[in-house]
């Protein structure tokens, strides 16, 4: 589940729309801040901040991303999570 109410239904479309969308971006760049567990293991929370070249300006967008995990490790659901900055 995207930030912008977008969904897609298995690993295949996901990679689909990422592997379209990621070579449109100028400029992109990705930093991991952290990577944290809960406890028992299900469910991970990454922080990351993106940035992109958009009209000419730098674009940073600081994210969340949720990944439930089901009894195996295999990742059963991510959910995205974007702050907006003014």
């Amino acid at each position: 589940m995207g930030p912008f109410g977008d969904v897609y239904e298995g690993r295949e479309p996901y990679l689909a729309f990422l592997s379209s969308l990621m070579p449109t971006l100028s400029g992109y760049r990705m930093d991991v801040g952290g990577v944290h567990e809960t406890e028992g293991g299900m469910t991970v929370v990454a922080e990351l901040v993106e940035t992109v070249e958009m009209d000419g300006k730098t674009v940073v967008t600081p994210e969340s991303l949720v990944f439930d995990l089901d009894g195996d490790g295999t990742i059963r659901e991510i959910r995205i999570y974007i702050q907006q900055l003014s």
